[in-house]
């Protein structure tokens, strides 16, 4: 179901400012008139319950943008099983109480595509959740993320809370974690290709087969889609945020590797998990509220590319 809601003068609070999505939506409220509360990890520790409910009390959003999570690539997943379960669970979970508790007006609860069924028809319905096992490699991060939708689906049935959940499709641009361990697939690729060139490495060895199948959507797309929904959108039923570009892990690494100048011989170990061999999003409901993505993938990754040398190479 769909409806209008207002920012208009009203305190919106992201839950972490300094995070990837946190600062696309910034950039994107910057048009708005609306007043920021802006928290980091740095400054609340949003795992204690505690100063979560202090921090709301204190400074009564009216509108709560939750963005903050642990999050990882494949290899942190698998090496932090304890940390990705538990962390996102107390984040979320002090996060969506303490809105209902000083009744927050509304609550945009970020979800994640991996939470799908890892056997999901393609693209992937949001009806499909919970209809089958999770993909091993991040199962844990997904179990929390599951519960967070559940338990905000269950506040507003309850207690009748505007919490509405939001699965974007996989995420990237600049301020994103530009590491090999802990940093999703685009940035990951981004470094490594960038420190074969200037090593003058002569091949370079990624995980996995790099036949899977991905859809990657530009984040201040994503931001603009938030809002978008955040506005229009009103229900316990999940909506994905989708819409974007779907290649070939191997087809995205021959862009990266075009688009950073390297010329070396590209291996794949086959040894590593790959994952889930597809992962596309269904957009039916999103691209029936009336939005779209506008940035192709390689004008996406130009820009990304362009802010790694400039903020975290210093070009």
């Amino acid at each position: 179901m769909s409806e209008t809601f207002s920012i208009e003068g009203k305190k919106l609070w992201i839950t972490n400012v300094n995070g990837l999505v946190g600062q696309a939506v910034v950039r994107r409220l910057a048009i708005e008139n609306c007043t920021l509360l802006k928290t980091t990890r740095l400054d609340l520790d949003l795992r204690d319950r505690v100063a979560v409910d202090h921090w709301i009390k204190a400074t009564q959003p009216d509108v709560v943008i939750h963005t903050a999570a642990k999050v990882g690539g494949i290899e942190a997943n698998r090496t932090q099983p304890v940390e990705f379960l538990y962390d996102n669970l107390m984040i979320s979970t002090n996060i969506i109480q303490a809105c209902a508790q000083y009744n927050v007006q509304k609550l945009l609860n970020l979800g994640s595509s991996c939470f799908y069924p890892k056997n999901s028809s393609q693209p992937i319905e949001e009806s499909s959740l919970l209809t089958g096992s999770l993909e091993l490699t991040n199962e844990a991060f997904a179990l929390a993320k599951i519960t967070s939708y559940k338990l905000a689906e269950y506040y507003r049935t309850q207690y009748g809370h505007d919490f509405i959940t939001v699965v974007p499709a996989n995420l990237y641009g600049p301020n994103d974690h530009f590491d090999i361990q802990r940093g999703h697939v685009i940035p990951a690729l981004i470094k490594r290709f960038y420190e074969a060139r200037i090593n003058n490495q002569e091949q370079l060895t990624l995980w996995g087969s790099g036949l899977p199948e991905r859809e990657f959507l530009y984040v201040d797309d994503a931001a603009d889609g938030l809002l978008y929904v955040l506005k229009n959108y009103s229900s316990k039923e999940l909506i994905n945020l989708s819409g974007g570009n779907v290649i070939t892990i191997n087809e995205l690494a021959e862009l990266i590797k075009s688009i950073t100048g390297y010329i070396g011989e590209v291996r794949w170990n086959t040894d590593k998990p790959d994952g889930m061999m597809k992962k596309v999003l269904s957009n039916k409901k999103i691209d029936q509220l009336g939005w779209q993505p506008n940035t192709e993938l390689i004008d996406g990754l130009k820009k990304t590319y362009q802010y790694f040398l400039e903020q975290v190479v210093g070009n």
